[in-house]
Formats: structure tokens, C-alpha cells, sequence
């Protein structure tokens, strides 16, 4: 039942994704950060079977420190987004991982941006996305109320609204989300979303 969310904004990315490590009916705990800080200004969500996950996001981060330890010069979101992708196509024919990824950063030359990379190798930049179960409710959303413009409050809205429609539909949906953002300041956590009992009343509305 995992949900990770992405929204593009006028100079920045947001990437949310909820904290559950679920194994079959079982809640293991509820703090498991899923979007990780790859360097000062990108950041990976991720979802997928845990051991794979876990593996392949820590990998594409050592290998990023790597090249720029060696090369003093860290890779753009795009090489980043195309080496990420090279990797799961490779394993894709060997030992394949079984993880989810969107992919944000932030570049001085053209802004922010954003990438969706799936468990079978497929690659599109985007501009708002969602995986897992959530992204059913989700996706609809953001196709009612993103825009390219949107500034940080207003994408972190959405984002919230997505969040509160998953806790309204989703049967066993997860309690606790995280929120980050990456921008010309940095990648950075902005917000934790708790549950607190929201009622049917506080689900998302969109009127047309």
C-alpha cells in the first residue's frame, strides 16, 4: 500500500511519500523515511519491495558521491535520471529490482525537474506523478488542479489533498507521510503529515 507523490512547481520539486514498512498484513513500523537525499540538491522517492529498494536508492547515492569525489563536479538531474535508469535496465536482464523511482533535482542552468523511472526501466521526465495504490485518487487530482506555475504552498496543498483522498479510499491506507523539497537552497525536509483521525468531512474536494 505504499504511496509516493511528485509535483514540479515554477522553481522547485516536491516528492512525498508515505513512512510504512508493511510485510503482508503486518505494520512494521511507521517512520521509514522513502525519499532520500541523494546530494545537496536531488532527491529519490521510492517504493518497491524493501530490501530492493533500500539496496538500489543507497547504491545510486554511493555512486553519485563517487563521481563527484573523483570528478569534483556532481552529475545534473538528467545524468542522474539517465544513469539511474541505465542501472535497472542492466539488472532488468540479471537480478532485477523490484523498486519504483521518482526522481527530483534542482540545476542552476534549467531549474528544477523531474523523472519517473519504473521497476522495468521505463524513463519520462514529468511534471507531476504518483506511484503505488495512492496514485489512483492521485493522479486524478493533479489533473484537476496542477498547474506549471504553482508556488511552494500551492503544490504542498496538493500534495496534502492527495494525502487526505488515500486516507478516505484507500482500504488499509498508511497512517504517516513524509514531505520533502529541493530547490536553489537545497533538498531539505519541509513537512511530516501525522494521522489524526481525519474524518470523511476533511477528504479533498474539487469543484468544478
Amino acid at each position: 500500500m505504499e504511496c509516493v507523490i511528485g509535483v514540479v512547481g515554477r522553481d522547485f520539486a516536491v516528492v512525498a511519500a508515505d513512512t510504512s514498512a508493511v510485510q503482508s498484513i503486518l505494520v512494521h513500523k511507521t517512520d521509514e523515511d522513502k525519499v532520500m537525499v541523494l546530494d545537496s540538491h536531488k532527491l529519490m522517492g521510492a517504493s518497491g519491495e524493501p530490501g530492493d529498494r533500500v539496496q538500489f536508492t543507497e547504491f545510486i547515492q554511493k555512486n553519485l558521491h563517487l563521481y563527484q569525489f573523483r570528478n569534483n563536479i556532481p552529475l545534473s538531474t538528467a545524468a542522474t535520471a539517465n544513469f539511474t535508469r541505465g542501472e535497472l535496465a542492466t539488472a532488468l536482464r540479471k537480478n532485477p529490482y523490484s523498486v519504483n523511482i521518482l526522481l527530483a533535482g534542482f540545476d542552476s542552468d534549467v531549474g528544477a525537474s523531474m523523472y519517473y523511472i519504473d521497476y522495468i526501466a521505463t524513463f519520462h521526465k514529468i511534471e507531476k506523478g504518483a506511484f503505488g495504490y495512492g496514485s489512483y485518487f492521485c493522479l486524478s487530482l493533479m489533473d484537476k488542479l496542477y498547474h506549471p506555475d504553482m508556488s511552494v504552498e500551492e503544490a504542498v496543498d496538493l500534495v496534502e489533498k492527495c494525502i487526505k483522498e488515500i486516507r478516505l479510499r484507500l482500504v488499509v491506507a498508511p497512517q504517516n507521510f513524509i514531505i520533502k523539497i529541493v530547490d536553489k537552497d537545497g533538498a531539505r525536509e519541509y513537512a511530516k503529515r501525522a494521522y489524526t483521525g481525519d474524518s470523511p468531512s476533511e477528504a479533498a474536494t474539487v469543484t468544478a
